[in-house]
């Protein structure tokens, strides 16, 4: 298990948005599992990815969580 941070100076809404089109259904295949504004968190195939968004100004923390898919989460970092 994996659990990672960084800034970003994209909206909560854009990064959320990739976080469904990186590890969704078109992405990495998972389900999506739960969404609100600030997280959104996936499964499948014992798999498990959380992403949290905190921050209101120019920069947010992303925090990713990871289970078995620990370099896609880094993969996913280096996107936003």
């Amino acid at each position: 298990m994996i659990r990672i941070a960084k800034t970003s100076r994209l909206t909560t809404d854009e990064i959320i948005h990739r976080a469904c089109t990186f590890f969704g259904e078109g992405g990495e295949g998972l389900k999506q599992t739960s969404r609100q504004d600030c997280c959104v968190s996936f499964a499948g195939g014992g798999a498990h990815v959380a992403v949290f968004v905190a921050g209101e100004n120019t920069h947010r923390t992303v925090e990713v969580e990871s289970q078995e898919l620990e370099y896609q989460a880094k993969r996913f970092l280096e996107s936003v």
